[in-house]
């Protein structure tokens, strides 16, 4: 009489016990030439890195009860919970903790200097800061070159250009991406808390977020919204007639 097959349960088990791979025997996982480790989907999703390395992302040391933790950028992305989660750098590389803005409307702004919208945006962007400073408000404009190569200058260009030009007195910061394998973290979080109305990438040069005193974001707005227009929903959150 033929020997009894293994119980189908035990069959599935044996199955389930894979060696790890050694150098000289690569072991195959699947049937699928770019599936050839149960790894292979997780490297290929992070281009920026090498796919030897694609685990490893840009760690950051964040404040936790009794001490301190440390958290990768793209974890701390995904885990914030409002704008002031985040770090991010000036125009002079320093870092800037965004929470020194809890309790202030925020209204978020990526910028160039060689697009049609510039001269428009940069002028009210200044008589709003002009008018609504000294009620809690502020504008954080982040340079980006992503759209037309239109802020090919340095960060000291950019300041420069802003502040001679336009008489600008809020905070730029650093040059960041708002798109691609390279956005900035706080873009990151900004495009997820409200997506566009074509998606969440940001679609043009002076896209705009307003974000209450908690750091949430409350409105997004297109890049052919003026900031003057913008300006009942600030009067609401500051809470001035």
């Amino acid at each position: 009489m033929p020997p009894r097959p293994a119980p189908l349960l035990s069959r599935l088990r044996a199955a389930a016990v894979v060696t790890p791979p050694s150098s000289a025997a690569p072991l195959r996982y699947g049937r699928h030439p770019r599936l050839a480790s149960p790894f292979a989907l997780t490297q290929s999703c992070c281009p920026r890195f090498p796919r030897a390395a694609a685990a490893v992302s840009p760690l950051v040391l964040r404040p936790v009860a009794g001490g301190f933790a440390l958290f990768s950028m793209a974890a701390a992305a995904s885990s914030a919970a409002s704008v002031h989660d985040f770090t991010v750098k000036d125009a002079s590389g320093k870092d800037v903790d965004l929470s020194t803005y809890n309790g202030k409307v925020l209204l978020i702004v990526n910028v160039a200097s060689q697009c049609g919208l510039t001269n428009s945006n940069y002028t009210e962007l200044s008589q709003l800061y002009e008018k609504y400073k000294d009620q809690g408000f502020e504008i954080l404009a982040f340079p980006c070159n992503q759209f037309g190569g239109q802020e090919p200058g340095t960060n000291e260009d950019i300041v420069q250009f802003a502040c001679t030009r336009f008489k600008a007195e809020y905070p730029i910061f650093d040059k960041v991406d708002v798109n691609g394998d390279n956005t900035a973290p706080i873009y990151k979080f900004l495009k997820s808390s409200k997506g566009g109305l074509f998606g969440e990438n940001i679609k043009w040069n002076f896209s705009k977020f307003l974000v209450d005193q908690e750091g949430r974001v409350v409105e997004r707005y297109a890049p052919t919204t003026s900031p003057l227009s913008i300006e009942k929903d600030i009067k609401k959150l500051l809470g001035s007639s």
